[in-house]
């Protein structure tokens, strides 16, 4: 498994557990990292999504509820909520990540740890993301799409 691959299933964790005990990054990070050996940049990738995530969610969510079909975000699965999410911060914020490469990420973790139908569903919402600007009028974070700060 690849560094970056690795990375994204721990960011897949953290951010599930956060979702679920609504406990703020720092002392959830701590809690997380305790006793694992982790390569220094995969940890490094990890925290990048997991803070860029949960820094651009209030922008994210209404995206993933908009090519979701209106679907509330709490109705989703919590897995794929949060796979969605960090994918859809790949695509919009790191600029030096491919698109496919995002896209077809999300859909593996997806496949291995939610249900069979996951990897369709966070591929058609993630495709429809990639597709538009995405940002809401307004956004002033860096993205591909919107330019500079």
């Amino acid at each position: 498994m690849s560094g970056r691959r690795k990375a994204r299933e721990l960011a897949l964790q953290i951010l599930y557990q956060i979702d679920l005990t609504k406990e703020k990054f720092r002392k959830n990070s701590k809690k997380f990292w305790g006793g694992k050996i982790i390569p220094a940049e995969t940890k490094k990738f990890t925290e990048e999504l997991v803070k860029g995530t949960l820094d651009k969610q209030k922008d994210i969510d209404p995206l993933i509820c908009k090519y979701s079909e209106h679907w509330k975000i709490e109705r989703l699965n919590a897995i794929d909520r949060n796979i969605l999410r960090f994918a859809a911060y790949e695509l919009l914020y790191l600029k030096d990540i491919p698109p496919a490469v995002s896209i077809n990420e999300a859909i593996e973790i997806a496949k291995k740890y939610s249900t069979a139908d996951s990897g369709k569903f966070v591929n058609g919402i993630l495709d429809r993301i990639n597709k538009t600007s995405g940002l809401p009028a307004g956004q002033t974070g860096k993205s591909r799409f919107r330019g500079k700060k």
